[in-house]
């Protein structure tokens, strides 16, 4: 019902808007275990897309059968046959070093085969030895998704925005940029899970006073809680949504319990069998399936059967599991479940008594040991459960993409989130002296807590050409690095002379860093810049005032903690204003220079080129992208002609069972039999037989240009017989056609004749000559006789015959008589001439002999007394017809 309130609340919104303008939005919430997806069009219904087997989530895998690819269920299940060829829970690889913990923790859960990048990354191996990324395996799992929204959407669709857990460093997420680019889309946005859902949670609510909840969201691959705060403005219905804080663990959630539980379901093999299933990679992906069957019952019930045949070693496996012991194997994990929120509480400084409700959302918050945990912690009267945990993210993020579009105009919710981890940036101080060291700086940049889609800005006072190195402060995961992004900037000597030159003074290096909506940091600008002195007597009163007043920060101010960056909002109204912000050991953002005046000499500043990348872990480069797009591709075209091949295999198959059974039918009144001749019948036989033959001994061989070519040669000798029958089918409508045309003609003459003999005598104009009315006549006679002639002739032809009249040639002959009638019929009455004396008559007597013509705009009175088809698709009745006794019958 909330699904159906928030579609009927947007449909408002599109309502009315030009639909050609709109591009649609696809939002994709990429799990570890499950992807969601959905579109934003306008005329789709706002709702979860559906896969190919009308589910409303897809399984996080792909795979390969032998040479062919599979998505969602069809790949996970392939595990347990092809262990090595079925990929799941990649989420958990994006961006990892190939030595981190977390490539450690995967090949426990996982049959795959794990190596490394030359990013020293991980990748996985085939079977067959073939290598994919991580990215290229996602991405073809996206590209999938993509297909599916455009089967819906009719279109292409291209702009994606994806959800991404809280914690994502810029590695990871510059993975997910990079599988969006390889499936072929455009990255619009990337949010934050909790904060979508929060959206999601909003979007049919209003919050007349502020109202703080934890989303606590326990998915397969960790547990997170975000704190938010959500209120309504009065006067403009401007919903904010604001995070202030945020708790994650990344070693607890669904994919650790179906570990655990594998677990358990292998001591009781080993103890009851005696031999170790671990060794065996089809029993163990066997038994992870069983694992997440087993845990999802357990969740309603106390206790659960576990059962598969053939487990491994040709033996079938039975076993009992109750939740205490489920529970007693997770008992040390049981802190760790709330600890995400009271991180949340703490790092947003709210009390547990300003907590309105706790919302849960995920699959695992359906463990009863988790829902336990948390009602302990904060009451059972506080835990929410009103918004889909399996939808809620994926929808909020469609809704806050629809928004970020600029395109549709949906409820007004304004999103502000948080960075979650501290990022800093370090560099040389300047030496003091020649051949003295230099001293690492270090100061905080955006600190825990800090607004996305925000700028801060850092001042040097430097001579030189140097390098900041922007780190995280401490590793975002075991076996990750600190060091994000190193950026060198090139010519500073060079722009500090030339603004030496223009008389500038205080000169410093400013640049700007940018934490995009999105989560990723970079620097965007970097400028030299200093004071120029106004000499002129406005600038002397300026200066006397303390509006010319420059200072500077330098390396020693800056590590005190007193370079202090400051967020692009706060920009400066005049020259005067950025001047005395550049004198304090707090800088702001550079504002724009403004257009130079004579009467007044501006601010100096010259733009720096500076260089960024990556010190550890690189994102793909460009080239790299474009092989794993061609690789892809590829793929796609490889499946592509292998579905139309299979497509043209089944066609064929079918087609000649078809015939077959047209053939081997005893009924000799069947359509196909009357319209077939014997020699006819005989041909297909003999053809219909060799094409089987030729199938089951080639066909999967054949090239698909083959198939088709059998195909149209049984085609080419059914043709005739086809056309027969529908050449009888469609001969009584033809005709009737014609013969209404013929009659409506006829009463058209009839009543314009007399009405031209009316005119003539009244010395009227009229609206047709005399020879216009005889050409129509003769065109009408020419009509006659040729539809006379030719239907006479196919009285006497045979069923099983070809016609000599075609209903073609009929409709096209009907076509020209209609055609030269309806141009005379809709001529306008030319005007009376100007006698006083007549006129009246004249308006009488050309109202009131108006021939009756079947028009579009004739009203069903007229149709009625007239009695004459409209619209030349009513069939005269089949007494009235000319048309041979045999083809009634046929009818």
């Amino acid at each position: 019902m909330r699904i159906l309130k928030l579609w009927h609340l947007l449909s408002l919104f599109l309502l009315g808007l030009p639909s050609a303008s709109f591009a649609a939005v696809l939002a994709i919430d990429y799990g570890s275990d499950w992807i969601k997806a959905s579109l934003m069009k306008p005329g789709v219904p706002f709702d979860v897309l559906l896969n190919k087997d009308s589910k409303r989530k897809i399984q996080s895998s792909v795979g390969w059968k032998r040479d062919d690819r599979l998505f969602g269920g069809d790949a996970f299940n392939m595990a347990s046959r092809f262990p090595s060829d079925s990929f799941s829970s990649l989420k958990l690889l994006q961006a990892a070093p190939f030595d981190s913990e977390i490539v450690s923790y995967y090949t426990t859960i996982s049959t795959a085969d794990v190596v490394e990048t030359v990013r020293h990354t991980a990748a996985l191996k085939q079977s067959d030895g073939t290598e994919w990324s991580v990215e290229e395996l996602i991405a073809m799992q996206l590209a999938y998704v993509k297909g599916l929204a455009e089967s819906v959407a009719g279109e292409k669709v291209y702009d994606v925005i994806l959800t991404v857990p809280a914690y994502f460093s810029q590695f990871e997420r510059d993975a997910v940029a990079d599988a969006i680019e390889i499936a072929g889309l455009r990255t619009l946005a990337l949010i934050n899970d909790g904060s979508a859902v929060a959206v999601n949670y909003a979007m049919t609510r209003t919050f007349p006073t502020p109202e703080y909840h934890i989303i606590y969201d326990a998915g397969a691959s960790s547990i997170r809680a975000t704190l938010v705060s959500f209120s309504t403005d009065s006067k403009t219905s401007t919903t904010q949504i604001t995070v202030h804080g945020i708790g994650y663990d990344r070693g607890v959630g669904g994919t650790e319990l179906d570990r655990r539980m594998r677990e358990i379901l292998a001591d009781q093999f080993v103890a009851k069998h005696g031999k170790d299933i671990r060794k065996d990679k089809r029993g163990m992906a066997k038994l992870w399936k069983e694992a997440g069957r087993v845990k999802s019952i357990l969740s309603a019930n106390t206790e659960a059967m576990s059962n598969v045949e053939s487990l491994a070693f040709d033996i079938d496996f039975r076993s009992k599991v109750s939740r205490a012991q489920f529970e007693t194997a997770c008992e040390d994990l049981k802190s760790r479940y709330v600890q995400p929120i009271i991180n949340a509480m703490t790092n947003g400084k709210i009390s547990s008594d300003k907590l309105v409700s706790v919302i849960f959302t995920g699959g695992s918050t359906r463990v009863p040991m988790i829902q336990a945990a948390v009602k302990a912690l904060v009451g059972d009267d506080k835990i929410a459960l009103n918004v889909n945990a399996d939808e809620a993210a994926v929808l909020g993020a469609a809704l806050h993409g629809a928004s970020l579009s600029r395109q549709f105009k949906t409820k007004d919710i304004k999103l502000t989130d948080i960075l979650v981890h501290d990022v800093q940036a370090s560099y040389l101080a300047a030496p003091a002296a020649e051949g003295t060291k230099s001293r690492t700086i270090t100061t905080s940049i955006f600190p825990a807590g800090s607004k996305v889609n925000s700028k801060k800005t850092l001042t040097f006072k430097r001579k030189e050409d140097f390098s900041i190195h922007f780190d995280y402060k401490t590793p975002v995961a075991p076996g990750f690095p600190t060091q994000l992004l190193e950026v060198e900037f090139t010519g500073v000597a060079e722009a500090l002379g030339n603004l030496t030159e223009r008389g500038a003074t205080n000169n410093v290096v400013k640049a700007t860093v940018q934490l995009s909506e999105s989560g990723f940091i970079s620097v965007t600008e970097a400028i030299a810049t200093g004071d120029i002195k106004d000499d002129s007597l406005a600038g002397k009163f300026k200066g006397l005032f303390g509006g010319s007043s420059t200072g500077s920060i330098d390396e020693e101010t800056a590590s005190a903690g007193s370079e202090t960056p400051i967020e692009s909002d706060t920009s400066s109204s005049s020259a005067s204003s950025s001047s005395s912000s550049s004198s304090s050991s707090t800088s702001s953002t550079p504002s724009k220079s403004p257009e130079p005046k004579v009467s007044l000499k501006e601010l100096g500043t010259i733009k720096l080129n500076f260089t960024s990348h990556l010190p550890t872990i690189t994102p793909m480069t460009v080239e790299e992208k474009k092989k794993a797009r061609s690789r892809l591709r590829a793929l796609d075209l490889e499946e592509a002609a292998k579905l139309r091949k299979e497509e043209a295999r089944n066609t064929l198959e079918s087609y000649l069972y078809r015939l077959r059974d047209l053939l081997d039918d005893d009924n000799k009144d069947t359509p196909f039999k009357k319209c077939s001749q014997w020699s006819e019948r005989q041909a297909l036989a003999e053809k219909m037989e060799e094409t089987f033959s030729w199938l089951h001994e080639q066909g999967d061989d054949a090239e698909t240009s083959v198939l088709l070519d059998k195909r149209v040669a049984l085609e080419t000798l059914e043709r005739p017989i086809q056309h027969r029958y529908q050449e009888i089918e469609a001969f009584p409508q033809a005709l009737n056609n014609s013969q209404m045309w013929n009659w409506s003609t006829r009463l058209f003459l009839t009543e314009a004749r007399q009405n031209l003999t009316q005119e003539m005598e009244a010395d009227l104009p009229s609206k047709w000559t005399k020879e216009e009315l005889d050409g129509l006549e003769k065109a009408l006679k020419e009509h006659e006789t040729w539809l006379n002639i030719w239907v006479e002739k196919q009285k006497s032809v045979k069923s099983y015959e070809d016609p000599v009249i075609e209903t073609t040639e009929m409709k096209a002959r009907a076509k020209v008589l209609e055609t030269h009638l309806q141009k005379l019929a809709k001529r306008r009455v030319p005007k009376p001439r100007k006698t006083k004396s007549k006129t009246s008559t004249s308006s009488t007597s050309t109202s009131a002999s108006e021939p009756v013509v079947p028009t579009d705009e004739a009203t069903e009175q007229e149709k009625v007394e007239q009695q004459v088809p409209v619209d030349g698709s009513e069939q005269i009745p089949l007494s009235q017809q000319s048309h041979p006794e045999e083809l009634r019958d046929e009818l």
